[in-house]
């Protein structure tokens, strides 16, 4: 009976530990800073209407990854690109006319790739098939970006839901003035990022991004001809020039030699080792205002982590449509014929869940 005893005794205080253990990392969880959620969007905006969203799209993107990881870095990309301009609306998504040429057509998007494009199209045909055509291109775009993030080795994360697609897209011109190109020094990108409220922290989180992906020679020739950058590591700057031999070479090369495949902090490393692959990267850490936060990432991840997904939840929010906004798209490459009708009929059904949160 003794021995019974001990037992439950033991099994009593195993489980208490769980709780107690479990309830300490929902705490930690719930303490996770988050910058406020903009009216309209929510954490569990899809809860009634589209309850498999989010394992649809990780389903999906487990298997595009498993065959192609670098599709990570692409999916990534069109969030950043679609929200710098013209705010998170899906606006990069959508083709152009013969009355002109669209925003995914503009000089800084040409180097997105085409079969993250249809990444994203396929997602919303799997999402529609099982919820209806209730959730947003722009959204599917952010759950892309976010899961491309957990899948390649980075934090997972929820992020607030409600998008709405935009009915127009940005000019050239618009969309150049949004997207500064890669030979942008430190100065350019923080005056260029402080006008969409994102401060010097964000700014170097957000460029953590560039620890997977590859890149076209000439993003970066500038730093290799006439003559070397001289703030470039030597060997560093020897090995880009055996890829791009002359400063018309179209090849690529990887974002970051250290681990060009997984979300990490060695981004940052390669910075403080002068192996940045772009001025806009390496600036980073030879501004001062911005190089003491490149340490920090540097040497501990953790926090590299916990500042990028504050960083991408503030970009996230960019200029959003919601309600009766915008669109919910039945082709995330084409504007809708009948948006208006469809889109009221949507509020309705999508109103009253809020009402219930």
């Amino acid at each position: 009976m003794a021995s019974i005893s001990s037992n439950n005794n033991a099994i009593f205080s195993f489980l208490l530990l769980s709780i107690i253990l479990s309830v300490s990392v929902i705490q930690v969880c719930q303490a996770q800073p988050r910058p406020p959620t903009v009216r309209g969007l929510s954490y569990t905006f899809y809860s009634k209407t589209c309850p498999t969203l989010k394992s649809i799209v990780r389903t999906e993107l487990k298997k595009v990854f498993k065959n192609d990881i670098a599709q990570a870095a692409g999916l990534l990309r069109i969030h950043f690109h679609d929200c710098f301009v013209q705010g998170c609306d899906g606006s990069v998504l959508l083709d152009g006319s013969a009355s002109g040429p669209s925003e995914k057509d503009a000089p800084p998007n040409l180097t997105l790739r085409a079969e993250s494009f249809r990444i994203i199209e396929r997602i919303r045909g799997l999402l529609e098939k099982s919820c209806g055509r209730v959730v947003s291109c722009s959204d599917i775009t952010a759950l892309a970006a976010r899961d491309a993030v957990f899948l390649s080795g980075g934090p997972d994360y929820e992020i607030p839901l409600g998008r709405r697609d935009g009915l127009t897209f940005a000019s050239r011109q618009v969309t150049l003035d949004n997207l500064p190109p890669p030979s942008s020094n430190t100065t350019t990108i923080l005056n260029s990022l402080a006008t969409k409220n994102l401060d010097p922290t964000d700014v170097v989180s957000l460029s953590g991004g560039h620890t997977i992906g590859i890149s076209h020679c000439s993003s970066f020739s500038n730093r290799l001809y006439p003559t070397q950058d001289p703030v470039m590591d030597k060997t560093f700057g020897k090995n880009l020039r055996l890829t791009c031999p002359t400063n018309t070479t179209d090849n690529t090369t990887v974002l970051d030699i250290r681990s060009p495949n997984t979300f990490d902090n060695k981004y940052y490393v390669d910075l403080m080792n002068r192996q940045g692959l772009f001025t806009s990267d390496q600036d980073l850490y030879t501004d001062k205002r911005t190089r003491d936060i490149v340490t920090s990432f540097a040497v501990n991840q953790s926090l590299f982590f916990e500042k990028f997904v504050f960083a991408m939840l503030k970009m996230g929010q960019l200029s959003v449509l919601t309600g009766n906004q915008g669109e919910i798209r039945a082709n995330c490459s084409v504007r809708n014929a009948n948006s208006k009708a469809f889109l009221s009929s949507v509020v309705e059904n999508v109103a009253q869940e809020f009402i219930e949160m």
